[in-house]
């Protein structure tokens, strides 16, 4: 495979794996499904794992990139994949074996190391976790860097006050990955949960998830008023924009806010207000975070915030169907998780 961390002699590999790869074509970057040569005899670099990989979800940054809409690579040419579900086939270190199931999602993989988006991958061994004990290795992928980052805005959330019965907690963009299992996991939680999309057809496949109730996007009202009506204890929000300038206007006294994404744009141009007078907290949520903490959200994936319904989320698609899935996924055509089955 190509990249800093790549395969590197001496263990017995199949000579070509199949591949989504950006690359720069016709001045602009994009993805296409290709054949990489890999060494006749390959073995993991120094400290390196070698995973086959069974699943490896589709993010919105991975449709960025694969599409070309946003400059996401750091690399040209870059297997694209922020995540990866598998199986060990070598490693270097002595805390992984042939056969061990394990995950990779960040660290800078499909963005400036080969990712996930292919039939075989190598990390360093620092970048690898084990599945945890009581998922399936599916169910891990279907969660994913997305439940991943649900979880730890929860875990965040709760670390700064919120608590079941404080009253409902409001997700934004509800359809997308990271929104729906959200709910999912705070419905898991004991949390009341008020879902926000502009899928008029998705309220019934929102209120399958847990969602207590399910708001049109016409509810977000236009920048305005500082200071609303105050009706969240918590909130999720993956749009951004004047979203989440409504949003800290209408929260509840030193309720937390954590914001993951920017589907409505990444200007924030609300007041600072919420802050000051009501004390609303608004919380950064960056998926990249250390092992240690890693770890312990993981867990709690595993236990209490574990998600209901994953099959209901999480769809499983081709390697070659991958082109087409991000076209749609930026469009804003798809909802829950869409899931590469290797093998």
């Amino acid at each position: 495979m190509t990249g800093k961390h790549s395969l590197a002699g001496g263990e017995s590999v199949t000579s070509s794996i199949r591949a989504i790869q950006v690359a720069e074509s016709e001045g602009r970057a994009r993805g296409a499904l290709v054949q990489i040569a890999t060494a006749e005899r390959d073995t993991v670099a120094a400290g390196g794992v070698a995973i086959r990989t069974v699943h490896s979800g589709i993010n919105y940054k991975d449709a960025l990139a694969v599409t070309g809409r946003a400059p996401i690579m750091r690399r040209l040419p870059c297997v694209a994949g922020i995540e990866a579900f598998g199986i060990v086939e070598a490693s270097a270190d002595a805390r992984f074996r042939p056969g061990d199931a394990v995950m990779v999602h960040g660290f800078g993989i499909g963005v400036e190391y080969d990712g996930g988006f292919a039939e075989r991958v190598c990390v360093p061994a620092d970048w690898v976790m084990p599945i945890p004990a009581g998922l399936a290795l599916f169910d891990a992928a279907a969660i994913g860097v997305a439940g991943y980052t649900a979880a730890l805005a929860i875990h965040r959330m709760e670390h700064n006050g919120l608590t079941p019965g404080a009253g409902p907690v409001v997700v934004t963009g509800a359809t997308g990955g990271v929104a729906s299992l959200g709910i999912a996991m705070l419905v898991a939680a004991g949390y009341e949960v008020v879902a926000i999309t502009g899928k008029d057809d998705a309220a019934a496949w929102l209120r399958s998830l847990g969602a207590a109730s399910v708001l049109p996007r016409s509810a977000v009202e236009a920048p305005g008023k500082p200071l609303r009506h105050a009706r969240w204890a918590g909130a999720l929000d993956s749009v951004g924009g004047e979203t989440l300038a409504w949003l800290a206007s209408t929260m509840c006294e030193g309720a937390p806010i954590a914001a993951f994404g920017n589907a409505g744009g990444h200007a924030f141009g609300g007041s600072v207000l919420p802050f000051i007078l009501r004390g609303v907290q608004l919380i950064g949520i960056n998926a990249n975070s250390p092992m240690p903490l890693r770890e312990t959200v993981w867990a709690r994936i595993a236990g209490g915030l574990r998600p209901r319904g994953l099959d209901a989320i999480a769809r499983v698609i081709r390697l070659d169907d991958v082109l087409e899935v991000c076209e749609r996924q930026v469009r804003g055509e798809t909802r829950g998780r869409s899931i590469i089955g290797f093998h």
